[in-house]
């Protein structure tokens, strides 16, 4: 699954959530997704290198 397909499952997730416990949870695993998301699109567009520094 990509990232893109997590997120958007996830947004669907708390669409549908009753409990506020389940839409605290699928809030905090959203907030992940979406900050990997953005790791990996920077990586991409080489604004951050992947590499350790020296």
């Amino acid at each position: 699954m990509s990232i893109d397909q997590h997120i958007e499952e996830l947004r669907a997730e708390l669409r549908n959530a009753v409990y506020r416990d389940e839409r605290r949870w699928i809030k905090e695993e959203l907030v992940m997704a979406l900050a990997e998301r953005e790791a990996i699109w920077a990586e991409q567009d080489g604004l951050i290198s992947s590499e350790p520094p020296h």
